[in-house]
């Protein structure tokens, strides 16, 4: 373990002309030998990157993951993610659970000293009113299908009925939350541990709006009420949102850090010299610049973290439009493609190549392997398609958010069509919120994409493509694939549910409305006095420390 007493030679001379990450006086007023880093280290005060200025922090409308770090900062669900298992769970407001044999019902224990960090008692019911909320069809959740499963809850998500009594929730007590589902929930934790799930205080939401209310601003400075290890402490809009440890929640002497400030860099260069400058203790999750990996990783060894994450990368067809509703094409297009040299040459980070939409890395479920390319094939179907050698093909374009790993990608994909298909294709970008704004309104042709489940399953990445999903941006539906993700679902044996699984995902490999790519590798660079911060996936700030020297 290398200890730093001392700001490395490295960092000294680095100089940050461009990077202006707006410091509170109370870090940016140090001696010259003292960075930001040094000077957070020693007040407990974690400096990381976070990509993007978050389209909102309320856990039940976000299906972001920059927003949602910081969210899992701010506020608890039943249970939280263990810091070192990527798959495990700990007690979170919740402090023992049990379920019968089927694991179709569920009992969870809320802690008689949770509460909210205004001080106000935190109980069962809370969690009530919160399901009812992201549940409810005028609300228009797109998490909300992620409580499917649970009794009733798509039927009073889509209107079908009226009252959340019928509803799989009930409080038989202050202290008591019960769930039933319709089938066995043997993932249920892992889903509960996600912000989804978090909890919404009545009285903060309502005093700042309607129950219903999307554009509720109760999540902003001020405004927040959460029950998490923080609390939203100053927000300055496209700079850095800070919190400060929670004095109220109910395991605060255990938590270690004073405070977090979350910086909103999109460049990966900048951000990259802001942590090699002393500004950071922490890189966004997988933001460092790809061409900087391999030099990095002999520089500073000790602070280059590579996590192999079951997260699945994939591009989205439109196919509403043409010619991306003929499969000819998409098929086309996905049998140009070389991925291994995609993710040898052009990712560089470790990432794995998929033919399917489930990753690799899942207990019990083996990913897809990867289409090999087939140029002459894929020329072929052109063709048929009407198209030969790209002649006539419509002007077309690959939408992505700004991130400059996403542009590398698209700009090999982009040459890639060009040279075997002889196709011109277009690269527009877009920021964050703009972005999956323009991918819900189904304004693209070909939009990247990515998901990270909310639990270790197939179920949660193969039902983001069935015909009602809220998170389906294609526009593509199959009646059969939908069904077979619904009887997965309500199986109990996992070898069977996970043949089910498999029959859905050869049906989206065969129609191709996403364009698999990989499982996903993230490389951070994370300061040496950085303690507790997990790998593959785990990590939970509750459980960081900082080391002084």
């Amino acid at each position: 373990m290398t200890m730093m007493t001392r700001m490395p030679a490295r960092r000294r001379i680095v100089l940050v002309a461009a990077v202006a990450l707006s410091l509170p006086l109370s870090l940016a007023a140090c001696g010259k030998s003292e960075t930001d880093a040094d000077r957070g280290a020693r007040e407990g005060i974690l400096l990381t990157g976070n990509g993007v200025e978050p389209k909102t922090l309320d856990p039940q409308l976000n299906t972001g993951s920059p927003d949602g770090r910081i969210i899992s900062a701010l506020s608890e669900g039943l249970v939280t993610q263990d810091p070192v298992d990527p798959f495990g769970v700990r007690p979170g407001v919740a402090s023992s659970w049990e379920h019968n044999a089927d694991s179709t019902q569920w009992t969870f224990r809320i802690r008689p000293e949770a509460k909210w960090s205004d001080g106000t008692p935190l109980t069962a019911n809370d969690f009530l009113y919160s399901y009812e909320r992201i549940l409810s069809p005028a609300f228009g959740a797109e998490p909300a299908e992620l409580f499917y499963g649970i009794r009733n809850a798509e039927a009073f998500n889509k209107g079908r009925i009226d009252d959340f009594g019928e509803v799989g929730f009930s409080a038989p007590d202050p202290q008591t939350l019960v769930i039933t589902a319709d089938a066995p929930m043997p993932y249920l934790l892992n889903m509960l541990a996600t912000y989804t799930f978090y909890p919404v205080q009545k009285a903060a939401v309502e005093s700042n709006g309607k129950m219903l209310d999307r554009d509720n601003a109760w999540f902003e400075m001020g405004k927040y009420v959460g029950n998490g290890p923080f609390v939203l402490k100053e927000w300055k809009t496209n700079q850095y949102i800070e919190v400060a440890k929670n004095p109220n929640y109910w395991d605060a002497a255990n938590v270690k850090l004073n405070g977090i400030r979350f910086f909103a860099i999109e460049n990966q260069k900048s951000e990259l010299n802001a942590f090699l400058s002393g500004q950071l203790h922490m890189t966004n999750v997988g933001s460092v610049p790809v061409e900087r990996i391999a030099s990095l990783k002999k520089s500073i060894p000790d602070e280059v973290r590579t996590d192999r994450q079951p997260n699945a990368n994939y591009y989205e067809f439109n196919v509403t439009r043409p010619p991306y509703n003929d499969p000819r094409v998409r098929r086309a297009l996905s049998l140009a493609l070389d991925r291994k040299l995609l993710t040898d040459r052009v990712m560089l980070g470790g990432e794995t190549p998929t033919g399917g939409l489930v990753p690799g890395g899942l207990p019990g479920y083996e990913a897809m392997p990867a289409v090999p390319p087939n140029a002459e094939e894929a020329r072929r179907l052109l063709a048929e398609a009407g198209y030969p050698r790209g002649r006539g093909f419509p002007k077309t374009e690959i939408l992505i958010n700004t991130k400059e790993s996403n542009r590398k990608l698209a700009e090999a994909i982009q040459a890639m069509w060009k040279r075997e298909l002889g196709i011109d294709v277009g690269i527009y970008n877009q920021e964050w919120k703009v972005f999956l704004d323009t991918r819900t309104a189904r304004n693209f042709d070909i939009a990247r994409s990515g998901w990270y489940g909310f639990y270790p399953g197939p179920g949660a990445y193969l039902t983001l493509m069935t015909g009602n999903s809220p998170n389906n941006d294609t526009g593509w539906a199959n009646p059969h694939y939908d069904a077979l993700v619904a009887k997965a679902l309500a199986t109990g044996d996992t070898a069977q549910r996970n043949a089910l699984f498999r029959q859905a995902e050869q049906i989206l490999a065969s129609e191709l409305p996403i364009l698999p790519l990989y499982t996903g590798a993230q490389t951070t660079l994370v300061d040496t006095r950085v303690k507790n911060w997990g790998k593959d996936g785990a990590g939970n700030f509750k459980f960081v420390s900082l080391e002084a020297k």
